[in-house]
């Protein structure tokens, strides 16, 4: 969040961060994006139950209240219904600590050591139905050493979602990636040449 925050205040950057929204009222980010002068939003789901689609209607809600065009996920730890993703399709993304398509879900860092693979990174998709599964946008490795613990590769692996997350976003904002009606399975089209 900070690094979209920060890369946003640049003055050709062609997105403004306008909202940060959380659905725990306690999260770290929002006193983050306060003192950043960014306008904060809590959507508590614990108050909507089981009831995913109807947390998901109050977060479009707050949302369009407040003509948000983009959303850019981070920390967001809850799947989100077709709904909702097909509502935002083409104008949600996600970041993901891990090679994608490898290691999709949870505790990649501990499972990228456990199977031994000698390069981990992140990765920057289109928001599709699927955990995890949507077209990349940008995506960028990092070598696992000998020895690595999961802070330490943890560590490496953020410094790589600072960096792709505000080019995929400005990609996104300027129009040259996007996503097809037929890529809610495939791969994110690059515009122009």
């Amino acid at each position: 969040m900070m690094a979209l925050i920060e890369a946003a205040k640049a003055q050709d950057y062609p997105a403004e961060i306008a909202l940060v929204v959380s659905n725990r009222p306690d999260a770290q980010g929002l006193a983050r994006a306060r003192e950043q002068g960014v306008a904060i939003a809590i959507v508590d789901h614990t108050a909507f139950g089981e009831e995913r689609e109807a947390f998901e209607r109050a977060l479009d809600h707050e949302l369009q209240a407040h003509r948000i065009d983009l959303v850019c996920l981070a920390g967001f730890m809850r799947l989100l219904t077709p709904w909702f993703v097909t509502r935002w399709s083409g104008r949600m993304l996600n970041i993901h600590p891990a090679l994608l398509p490898q290691l999709k879900g949870l505790h990649t860092h501990r499972r990228a050591l456990a199977a031994g693979l000698r390069q981990h990174g992140a990765t920057v998709h289109f928001v599709v139905p699927a955990m995890d599964s949507g077209p990349i946008v940008a995506q960028e490795a990092v070598a696992v050493h000998e020895g690595d613990t999961e802070e330490a590769l943890a560590t490496r692996v953020l410094a790589v979602e600072h960096r792709i997350y505000p080019q995929a976003l400005r990609a996104l904002a300027e129009g040259r990636v996007h996503l097809a009606p037929s890529d809610m399975e495939g791969g994110a089209e690059e515009r122009g040449a």
